[in-house]
């Protein structure tokens, strides 16, 4: 069964990840529709989404210059304007916002580091109580030692991205 975002017959859940990749449901819901419909105007755009005429031309600005949207020339220009738009790829479009993630991760992964924080999560057992101050001054010698170690074999995190062989009608 296909699905048309213009109609909304899509996944939700799918729609709030798209909007949280490209920052508005808008900007969701043309991706979504130049997925299905490559080289269409922005007023086809416009009628098939359902979204006002300029509210779509804005968007597409912003999608084009970000590199999301590709727009090209019509070989016959007429009263819906010069260019057709087509979507990247699914793949590239998750690749592009996965570097900036990385790093935003890896910096969270690093924030006792960057604060010069040492041992916060060593000053309170499992329960919230405090630890008695000789037994956490002799952890902490110890564990200073390691944590030397540690962070000099420290690694940045990955995350890998793989194409699966899910396809939306296997549902």
């Amino acid at each position: 069964m296909r699905r048309s975002a213009a109609t909304g017959e899509l996944d939700e859940s799918l729609i709030e990840l798209l909007t949280f990749m490209l920052d508005t449901d808008t900007r969701a819901r043309i991706y979504l529709y130049l997925r299905q419909q490559p080289g269409a105007t922005s007023d086809e755009i416009a009628t098939g989404t359902g979204l006002y005429p300029s509210t779509v031309r804005e968007s597409l600005a912003v999608l084009h210059e970000e590199g999301v949207v590709r727009r090209y020339e019509r070989e016959l220009s007429g009263t819906d304007g010069p260019y057709v738009y087509e979507s990247i790829p699914p793949k590239e479009l998750v690749l592009d916002i996965l570097e900036p993630i990385q790093e935003k991760l890896n910096r969270a992964f690093m924030l006792d580091e960057l604060l010069g924080v040492d041992g916060a999560d060593r000053d309170r057992t499992p329960r919230g109580e405090p630890i008695q101050r000789q037994a956490r001054d002799h952890e902490e010698e110890q564990d200073g030692e390691q944590d030397r170690e540690r962070a000099q074999q420290r690694t940045p995190i990955t995350v890998t991205v793989t194409e699966s062989a899910f396809r939306s009608d296997d549902r």
